[in-house]
């Protein structure tokens, strides 16, 4: 690349560069001076990862011992880069030391998949024990075990995911504490969760001034995630194939994505499309972040691979750009706690014998929770909910359930099995990130 471009990012960096009103996430234990394994903040394009790394840049600015000329943030979606003609992290540290004067001690590298060979430079990075490394991705493949293999123990990953609930609370500057969310102030509480729903957590798209800014930024972000994240990335040739997945998983999230019915569908509409093409492409959406994929549970680790996945959107925001939102509610709720069950780190399936659960949860080999998602339990749906958590629990050896609706709450015990009836808004409040309920 042309050195004087480098110098002159870099020269940005330090006379430039403020740091932007930030919304604090809930990764808050984090701090960059005890980092001595390299830290990768994984998760989708627009999530907040850059304005993360800005948190923690802005906690070590704070530290009177250190300055700006003491860290080094380069963005390697910046064009300006380019491609590095030798050593990069030869080219970097030395422009920064041209600039600055000394080399700096703390690396936070944006996006960084998109610098040839990250894992051998940042291997060699941290191998000179000279450098806390921070760095950022928007494919899955940096929160997968093979990468942290291949970095031998140096490597650790958190995933950022667009705001959660309470973060959005946070944002619009809604209080609420154990006791005022029995008072008045639910209503308020409620609001904001159907904005939230409707609108997904997007930072940037929760900050817009109105719906048709926000369906803009939505569909950029679909754009981005076509064309950059997948089509460009993986160097797709069905196009047309990729564009009848996504939208088709529009139109059908929280629901189970049949292979064969999707191959089905596309030869009535004389389109190509194999098999094996299209659990390919399924597979490059979850690794873009597009895409949460939930397998059926089994025992059986073979019987999980071959039954259909069920497919839920990583942000509800997408589905706007679906169906009406009235027509979906109860698919955005299910959705919702979808996106909270693995921003928490969960491992899920769905439950599929005679009746249907939405969520099993397991934790090493045990299965531990069943979880049902509806609106809200009527005399038209109560039998068929329970019935599906009830035959999940059976089956599993569990003698509680929870069921999550938009507000309703009670305790019940329908023949020895206790179920536990939460609004899901309460439920993502629940600070204990590493719970159920």
């Amino acid at each position: 690349m042309k050195k004087d471009a480098l110098l002159t990012i870099i020269a940005e960096w330090l006379e430039e560069w403020e740091i932007p009103s930030l919304v604090t996430r809930n990764q808050h234990a984090i701090n960059p001076l005890e980092r001595k394994r390299i830290l990768a903040i994984v998760g989708p394009r627009r999530a907040g990862k850059t304005y993360f790394m800005y948190q923690l840049i802005r906690s070590l600015l704070e530290h009177n011992e250190y300055s700006k000329e003491d860290i080094l943030f380069l963005d390697f979606e910046d064009y300006r880069l380019g491609k590095f003609t030798g050593d990069p992290i030869d080219e970097i540290l030395t422009a920064f030391n041209q600039v600055a004067g000394r080399y700096p001690r703390f690396l936070f590298f944006d996006e960084i998949q998109n610098l040839p060979n990250w894992n051998r430079v940042l291997r060699t990075l941290h191998n000179r024990r000279q450098f806390n490394i921070i760095v950022s991705g928007s494919n899955s493949k940096l929160l997968s075990s093979e990468i942290a293999s291949e970095l031998r123990g140096r490597y650790d990953d958190i995933l950022m995911l667009p705001f959660s609930f309470q973060e959005y609370l946070r944002y619009r500057n809604i209080s609420y504490t154990a006791a005022s969310i029995r008072t008045a102030a639910r209503g308020k509480i409620l609001a904001a969760f159907d904005d939230y729903m409707k609108h997904g957590g997007f930072p940037e798209v929760s900050m817009a001034g109105n719906e048709t800014e926000q369906r803009k930024l939505l569909k950029s972000y679909f754009k981005t995630i076509f064309y950059r994240d997948i089509l460009e990335r993986y160097n797709i040739k069905a196009r047309h194939l990729l564009d009848a997945l996504m939208n088709d998983i529009l139109e059908n999230y929280a629901g189970i994505f049949s292979i064969t019915r999707f191959e089905k569908q596309l030869k009535s509409n004389g389109l190509p499309g194999s098999k094996r093409t299209i659990a390919n492409y399924l597979h490059y959406l979850v690794e873009a972040f597009f895409v949460i994929g939930n397998e059926k549970f089994s025992f059986s680790s073979r019987q999980r691979i071959m039954n259909p996945k069920k497919t839920y959107l990583t942000d509800t925001g997408f589905a706007a750009l679906g169906r009406p939102f009235t027509e979906n509610r109860g698919r955005i709720i299910e959705n919702t706690v979808a996106i909270e069950l693995f921003r928490r780190g969960m491992e899920t399936f769905y439950f599929r014998n005679r009746n249907e659960c939405d969520f099993i949860i397991k934790q090493g080999r045990t299965p531990t929770h069943a979880v049902q998602v509806c609106w809200e339990i009527t005399s038209r749906n109560e039998k068929r909910e329970i019935a599906g958590l009830a035959e999940a629990c059976d089956f599993l050896g569990l003698t509680s359930g929870i069921i999550l609706t938009y507000d309703q709450e009670e305790d019940r015990t329908i023949d020895g099995l206790q179920i536990s009836v939460l609004p899901v808004w309460k439920w993502l409040l629940n600070d204990q990130t590493g719970k159920i309920t």
